[in-house]
């Protein structure tokens, strides 16, 4: 259970955040999506222990969040790779207290998962911007996080690009961990990839609709259904629109 009880992170006398609440239990992927600006990323900070909350807190399993941590995975929209190490190494980055075997190990297995096994020697500048962000995915996963925090994680690949990496991620997430929270500004993208949907206003950020996803997977984005829920975010993101 990730839980964030009156969320309040002001900068000076602007307000990002709160006041919010948010309990997210064991669910495949919690989509959170709302107009730019309103606080998504500074909420994810707060719910990856980046930054602190003026008032109010975030728990993972009842313990209070208050700094990075192991079981929290993040990938952010840059995949953010460090151009002088080799694609493995770049995925080990945080294993370096395991022995070479062991830290070996897992770095193959979770390439091979994401589909970059044959690269595991290349270097950041050899890959393509999707192959780029799968090893951002990689070193996230390797850590067998408790939860994965995505900020648009695909916002800077191309439409077709995007449209793979979004399968890919479906693939791994029920193997590898059991909760992710998704960021992002593509009702489509929310749509194809969410079990739930949490629409925030703001700023500052507060919660302002709620919705289950029940339409069933794999999810086309043609369908009747598909187009009603797009529509009835739309109107919640935009609610002086006649749709």
């Amino acid at each position: 259970m990730l839980e964030a009880h009156t969320l309040r992170r002001n900068f000076d006398a602007f307000r990002a955040v709160g006041p919010l609440d948010l309990n997210i239990a064991d669910e495949r992927v919690v989509g959170i999506i709302g107009p730019s600006g309103c606080g998504k990323s500074t909420l994810l900070r707060l719910l990856a222990g980046l930054d602190t909350p003026t008032t109010g807190a975030v728990a993972l399993d009842g313990h209070e969040i208050t700094g990075p941590r192991e079981d929290i995975g993040i990938v952010f929209q840059e995949p953010r790779l460090m151009p002088w190490l080799t694609v493995a190494d770049n995925v080990a980055f945080g294993l370096w207290h395991l022995p070479h075997a062991a830290r070996e190990a897992a770095t193959l297995s979770v390439l091979d998962q994401v589909g970059l096994a044959a690269f595991a020697k290349a270097l950041p500048k050899q890959l393509s911007g999707g192959m780029a962000q799968r090893v951002g995915i990689a070193r996230a996963l390797v850590l067998k996080p408790r939860l994965l925090l995505l900020d648009e994680p695909f916002g800077a690949l191309d439409p077709l690009t995007r449209m793979k990496m979004q399968d890919h991620l479906l693939e791994l997430v029920g193997k590898n961990v059991p909760t992710v929270v998704l960021i992002t500004h593509d009702i489509e993208e929310a749509l194809v990839l969410s079990d739930r949907i949490v629409v925030l206003q703001g700023p500052p950020a507060s919660v302002r609709t709620d919705i289950e996803i029940a339409l069933p997977r794999p999810r086309r984005r043609s369908s009747p259904d598909f187009q009603e829920l797009k529509d009835v975010l739309l109107r919640q993101l935009l609610p002086q629109v006649t749709m």
